[in-house]
């Protein structure tokens, strides 16, 4: 039986699979209606070769390439049957063709998918910290706008930009804040500073942590007795003095210095070091 001209590769298959199961079927009750002796080696390999022709058919036509043939001889059929008239519409329609908006959705909801998740600021500080579970910081220049004792003497002020990973660190780190001051009037500046900040109530600080000494030796010795993991400082002869007894150090200085020892970072500002700005 032949095909007709519009006939798919399928139906074509079709047709040709059911050729060979008639033949295959008339074959077999050939061989079983004679002898043994009488075998007819020929009609087997007949139907030895024509299987391994559709075998080899049906690997052709599932090819890429025979794919891509097969829809660009739909879409030349569709094409040239598109001007013969309104019956000739009812026939097989052409396969939907995606817009190149609803590629560009598609692709955008791909890259937004994929798109690496941004870390927090509390992720970035224990990453920054090496899981540090205990750190000594010093007020002035660091948390503190003011840069000297004698400033202390008239007004204290928390820096608003350190603030929040002030409170970061708090809630994971036991965090000890220390600093020189001349006089109690100092000290009580510094407290209430913080606490209108929000350093106590909003964060794990305590009152009792905050530890004020009378010279720069004094916050060295407070830092070697608490034994932290991290010291925060801008004195760079803190740092130096500190340099074999603690792990890890930040020294805070608005110029560019030079790391004097492996376990010592620098960085103009504690919110530049943990890249909050």
């Amino acid at each position: 039986m032949a095909t007709g001209e519009g006939d798919t590769p399928k139906q074509e298959l079709f047709h040709l699979i059911k050729r060979f199961g008639a033949f295959v079927t008339l074959k077999i009750s050939n061989l079983f209606s004679i002898s043994l002796h009488n075998l007819d080696l020929r009609s087997i390999g007949a139907v030895a070769g024509l299987a391994v022709a559709i075998v080899f058919t049906w690997r052709m036509l599932r090819s890429p390439s025979g794919s891509q043939r097969r829809q660009q001889k739909r879409q030349g059929a569709s094409s040239s049957n598109s001007g013969v008239g309104a019956h000739s519409n009812a026939s097989v329609a052409p396969p939907e063709v995606c817009s190149p908006s609803d590629d560009s959705r598609a692709q955008n909801v791909v890259d937004e998918f994929f798109q690496p998740v941004k870390p927090t600021l509390g992720q970035i500080v224990r990453q920054k910290l090496s899981e540090g579970r205990k750190v000594t910081c010093r007020l002035l220049g660091v948390i503190l706008e003011e840069s000297s004792p004698e400033e202390l003497q008239k007004q204290a002020t928390v820096k608003s930009s350190v603030l929040e990973v002030l409170l970061e660190i708090t809630k994971f780190c036991d965090l000890y804040l220390m600093e020189l001051v001349l006089d109690d009037e100092s000290e009580k500046r510094v407290l209430v500073a913080l606490e209108e900040a929000g350093v106590f109530t909003s964060g794990g600080l305590v009152k009792d942590k905050v530890l004020f000494c009378s010279t720069e030796n004094g916050r060295s010795s407070f830092v070697r007795q608490l034994e932290p993991d991290w010291h925060i400082d801008t004195n760079p002869e803190i740092i130096n003095q500190l340099a074999r007894f603690i792990k890890y150090q930040l020294h805070v200085s608005p110029s560019r210095t030079e790391r004097t020892a492996a376990n010592v970072f620098s960085a103009p500002s504690l919110e530049q070091f943990f890249g909050s700005i």
